[in-house]
């Protein structure tokens, strides 16, 4: 017992947990989380974190998505050829990374880096919802349909994309996957997004989790404590979802993500930032997140102006999240319903 509680033990439990109930909540993806938690860490390389990460997503996403079926109401028919798209390029993903690097030196440092640019990938795409939820709203607002018209070749293509990130990075089955979702059937509710996400979600990361055990092996001293912390978060999110505020959380994870990926890549030693070595350049990430909470309002007001609005005022961002109804100031926007302007 002694080999198993330890302080890292102890600290991947609470950090799972918190990481669960945020997959859960929000339908964003846990390796976009937990992956650089586990990396920074240190309680191993970043193929046995990915590993270990993609095993135990498949485990507690099982419980979300079940959750989620009952409660959000999922899109079956969208599920289905996301999945069909995903699993093969999960499959292959890591075997392609492999067959392409060998045993190289540095393996570690090349995957960390796919890790920090899909990390940043990630944010970016929260942007990109904010500025679709907000022509949106200067639009009108998509009729609500909880059954679209699915388009079966984009989004398989979709799917495959998402299932090569999560493959390879585990990162992209709640981020990648869901701007694409709100971009192509902009009439399903947030609800229906996050529960189908998640149910797409569970044989693409198996898959993914399969091809990465049968290349890296598995550190059950991490997977344990994953599994015992993260499940009964992503239960608690899931459970909770409809009746919890979300947007101060998303734009918190936004900075976080940002923060993690540069983090990654410096640690990398990725050359425009390149501490290497493991090392990181504290000061100049805690400045970009400083950066990020300052500067950011301003950005998004001029998106704004862009939109004929003026740079602050409602519609708000947790208004454009739906968190509550909308009724746009400038003229010619019509009220939009938290199931048409929500996001996840």
């Amino acid at each position: 017992m002694g080999d198993w509680l330890t302080s890292d033990f102890f600290s991947i439990i609470a950090a799972a947990f918190l990481v669960g109930s945020v997959v859960g909540l929000t339908g964003m993806g846990g390796g976009a989380l937990m992956t650089p938690a586990l990396i920074f860490l240190g309680v191993g390389d970043a193929s046995t974190v990915v590993t270990a990460d993609l095993t135990a997503a498949a485990i507690y996403k099982s419980g979300g998505a079940l959750t989620h079926a009952r409660e959000g109401k999922p899109n079956w028919a969208l599920a289905k050829w996301l999945v069909l798209g995903s699993v093969p390029f999960a499959l292959l993903g890591p075997w392609i990374l492999h067959r392409s690097l060998g045993d190289s030196a540095d393996f570690d440092d090349i995957l960390k880096e796919c890790i920090g640019f899909a990390l940043l990938f990630a944010a970016a795409t929260y942007a990109l919802r904010l500025v679709i939820n907000l022509r949106r709203v200067r639009g009108g607002g998509p009729a609500a349909d909880p059954d679209p018209q699915i388009r079966p070749l984009v989004t398989m293509a979709v799917g495959a994309l998402g299932g090569l990130l999560v493959g390879v990075t585990s990162v992209g089955s709640g981020s990648v996957i869901m701007i694409a979702l709100v971009m192509l059937y902009p009439g399903l509710s947030a609800l229906r997004l996050v529960g189908t996400d998640l149910v797409q979600a569970v044989p693409l990361v198996i898959a993914a989790a399969i091809s990465n055990i049968a290349l890296n092996g598995l550190d059950w001293h991490i997977l344990v404590p994953l599994v015992i912390g993260s499940t009964p978060g992503t239960i608690l999110g899931s459970r909770i979802a409809p009746r919890v505020p979300q947007s101060f959380i998303r734009r918190g994870i936004v900075i976080v993500l940002t923060m993690s990926g540069l983090a990654l890549l410096d640690k990398a030693g990725w050359a425009p930032l390149g501490a290497g070595q493991d090392q990181t350049h504290p000061v100049f990430i805690a400045l970009v997140g400083l950066s990020m909470v300052v500067v950011l309002p301003f950005v998004w007001g001029l998106v704004r102006r862009t939109q004929g609005m003026p740079m602050f005022g409602s519609p708000t961002v947790a208004e454009l999240e739906g968190e509550r109804r909308v009724e746009p100031a400038a003229a010619g926007s019509a009220a939009v319903r938290d199931d048409q302007a929500k996001i996840s």
